[in-house]
């Protein structure tokens, strides 16, 4: 009997080096699984760029009103008959520095007539 139990501990320590330390085990299938994780989102999504692209270019092969998007924006194109207008945003300055602020202070003071020597 203590023979049978010492073959069946044996087995055991056996099989749970398997599991855990050799070529298949745990370990590989936790990597390969997150592996796979990641590989499905990469696929899912070229899938809808691939989907977007496909209905890009049926929208270039069938009408006419992708192309000329296209070329006003991408190539600034215009038709016959129209003006184009470009409109430019002003620049925006910069805040006064500290020192600056403190200047504006004591001169805003002295056109109110609050400021004295």
């Amino acid at each position: 009997m203590k023979k049978l139990a010492l073959l069946l501990f044996l087995l055991l320590i056996w099989l749970q080096y398997k599991i855990w330390l050799q070529h298949g085990g745990i370990p590989e299938v936790l990597q390969l699984e997150h592996e796979k994780a990641k590989v499905s989102t990469q696929i899912t999504r070229l899938k809808e760029r691939n989907q977007s692209l496909e209905a890009e270019v049926q929208d270039l092969k069938k009408g006419r009103a992708a192309i000329e998007e296209r070329a006003r924006s991408d190539l600034g194109m215009i038709k016959k008959g129209e003006v184009y207008y470009q409109v430019i945003e002003p620049v925006k300055s910069k805040p006064p520095k500290q020192a600056d602020k403190k200047a504006t202070k004591k001169s805003a003071k002295r056109s109110a007539g609050e400021y004295s020597e």
